[in-house]
Formats: structure tokens, sequence, C-alpha cells
């Protein structure tokens, strides 16, 4: 195998697929990137147990020539050291060669690196997902969805199928639900080009997993094809092949926790509320204690405090735009509260109260696809 690639295309697409790669790997060829060199370009692949990436570099790109392939191969090289090498070469261009004995040669300018390849053969092959039933979406609405629900998942790996992110798909509309049993995040999307008879409704994809898909994806509108498995997801966009091993078990019935009626509902700003509890927390920065006390005062006013005991208290008034229903006393993690604000996207948000102890709902307060849902903090 030789080839010659621009350098600043190949450092990207190594970084992509270096997202698969584990340094603990449970094989010791997982460790490596695989490198296949052919005539109409170069694929780069990396993959663990639980994701797979595979990154196509075309030969051109319009008028551009990005890789000259010479003589076509492939070959496995340790990644940790492989990626280091290519982002730290002098010259704007790259030249790999492979000898007979996986021996390959990496230089550019001056410098030349000799690395021991492993049998490319040995790899494993990539999931075999059948992709005739797939949907589309955009991919800066993919990376949202992401955003605004991989946060809440749960980091405990006690009940794994809560490390992973719900979907359901049912009369084309997405539904992308995360919870860590402390909290929940719900998201939905209308889906324009959705096969009308596509329906599924318990495929729950690792939060890592698209934690790691949207750093990969550019914020465009370009359509991302999803395609859906009994045990894998595959993420396909024009030169990107993403999978990621979907997680087993029933995901808990989330519809049935979220409250239908309130006694107490109130509208805010959005970035006053995240400012005024950001403070609140101020006191307490070892994490031990994220709880803030909120009560209403008459009809305008919240009252936000937290109290450290062997640091001091904090007080702190945020005027509502509207309140409605009965006094309002309520606890919780703030923590929560803030990971739920910075995602929100909205001027002002709505927030249902239906008791001290009952969970209560925050949503923007001019849109209906995004729901948040707080367990309160029993202080007493």
């Amino acid at each position: 195998m030789k080839f010659t690639i621009q350098r600043d295309v190949f450092v990207q697409n190594i970084q992509h697929v270096s997202k698969a790669i584990s340094s603990r790997a449970s094989m010791p060829i997982l460790s490596g990137l695989k490198m296949v060199a052919f005539d109409e370009g170069v694929t780069l692949t990396g993959s663990d147990s639980d994701i797979s990436i595979e990154a196509y570099i075309p030969a051109e790109d319009g008028d551009n020539q990005i890789v000259d392939i010479e003589r076509p191969g492939s070959i496995v090289l340790q990644a940790k050291y492989f990626a280091d090498i290519i982002k730290k070469l002098p010259e704007t261009t790259v030249e790999v060669s492979v000898n007979d004995q996986n021996v390959t040669k990496i230089s550019s300018g001056s410098s030349e690196f000799n690395l021991n390849g492993l049998d490319p053969d040995e790899f494993p092959r990539l999931p075999e997902v059948e992709q005739g039933n797939a949907f589309q979406l955009k991919t800066d609405l993919l990376k949202a969805l992401i955003k605004q629900t991989a946060f809440a998942v749960s980091t405990a790996e006690t009940r794994p199928i809560l490390t992973g992110i719900h979907w359901g798909l049912e009369e084309g509309k997405l539904m992308c639900t995360a919870t860590d049993s402390h909290r929940l995040a719900m998201r939905e999307a209308a889906l324009e080009d959705s096969p009308a008879d596509m329906e599924f409704s318990n495929v729950v994809i690792p939060g890592k997993s698209l934690s790691e898909l949207s750093k990969i994806l550019d914020d465009t509108e370009d359509t991302i094809s999803v395609t859906v498995t009994d045990n894998q997801c595959l993420f396909k966009t024009k030169n990107i092949l993403f999978f990621s091993r979907l997680l087993d078990g029933n995901y808990p019935a989330t519809k049935n926790m979220i409250p239908t009626s309130s006694k107490t509902e109130v509208q805010v700003q959005a970035k006053k509320l995240l400012a005024a509890i950001e403070r609140a927390l101020l006191l307490s920065r070892d994490g031990k204690n994220n709880v803030v006390n909120l009560k209403s005062i008459g009809e305008s006013t919240l009252e936000i405090t937290s109290v450290t005991p062997e640091v001091g208290k904090v007080t702190e008034e945020v005027a509502c735009d509207s309140f409605n229903g009965e006094e309002l006393r309520i606890s919780f993690n703030g923590k929560n509260i803030i990971d739920a604000l910075r995602v929100i996207e909205s001027d002002d948000v709505t927030i249902q109260f239906t008791g001290a102890m009952s969970p209560f709902i925050m949503r923007p307060a001019d849109r209906d696809y995004m729901l948040h849902l707080f367990s309160p903090v029993r202080t007493y």
C-alpha cells in the first residue's frame, strides 16, 4: 500500500474514527485503526464493543485532489501513536507506504516514522445492517436532540438501561427520552421523510454513543440517514458510517411519570432563573450539597435560597412573568435545573408544580416539543 494525502483532511478523519477506539480494548487489534486504500480513496475504521466508525476520504472532492493512490492495500496501526504522529507532521501532505512485513513508513518533509502494523484481516468486520428501512433527519436537528437529552442519562451502571436515550417513532414523530430516575428530559421532533409504516417503541441508544456522534457531526442542514435493527443503530452521512450497539432491556414507562394537572404554574425568564440558581450554588462547590429551596412571595416573586452549614447562606429574589395557583414551597437539586435551563433555548420557561413532594415539570413557554421533569428533595 502506498498513497499521499492532504494532512489536514487526514487528521480530521483520524480524530473522528479515534472516538470509537478504546485504550483498554478487549482485543489488542481493537486498539488499532484500520486503514484501507483503494482507487476511489481511503477508508479509516475504528471500533470497540459499543461503537464502530468508518470514515471515507475520497480521492477527489470536486477539483481538489485529496489523495493520490499509488498502490492499494490495507493495514492496522496503533491508534494512539498514529494519531499523534500525523497531527505533528511538518508539511501539508503525508506519504504512507506499507511493506510486506506490515511495517508502515510515514513521511512528511524531513520527518520519517516507521510503525509496526498489524494484520488487517484480523480486524473485526463492521456490523451488518440492512439499510432498506431507514429514516432521514437534518444533522443540526439530530445534534439538538442529543444535546437536549443526553445530559439526563444515568452515569451509574446499576441500571444499565438508564445510561441510554430511549427513542420511539410513531406517526412520523420521533420521541427522545432520557432519565436517571431523579430527572427526565424529553424532546419530540417531526420527521419529514420517514416511511409512513415505520414505527418502533423500545430503541435505547447508549448516551455515550450519541454524545460521541454529536462531536463528529457539523452544524448543518445536511441530511443524515438512520437505520435501526434489533441490536444496532447506523447513522450514515456522506462520508461517515457510525454504528452503535443498542442496550438490552425494557426502558421505564416514562409517560406515566408526567403529571397531568398542577396546583401552581409559574412563568419566569430562563436566563434570570439560571443565573440565580448558579449563584445559589456558589457556596456548595464541593458538589455534596446542591439543594436549592424555592418559595413564592405573593404572586410576583420567587425567593431562592441555599444553605451550606459550614460556609453560609445565599438568598435571592426572582420576578415572575406570571403566577397562578397555590402558594409554593419546594426544594430541588439545583444542578439538575441548571443542566435543563442551559439546553432549553427559550427566553421564558413555564414551571408546573403539583405539591412540595411531587415531581414538577419545566418546559419552554413558547413551544411544546420539549419537557423536563424533576423529583423534589426532602429537606426535613
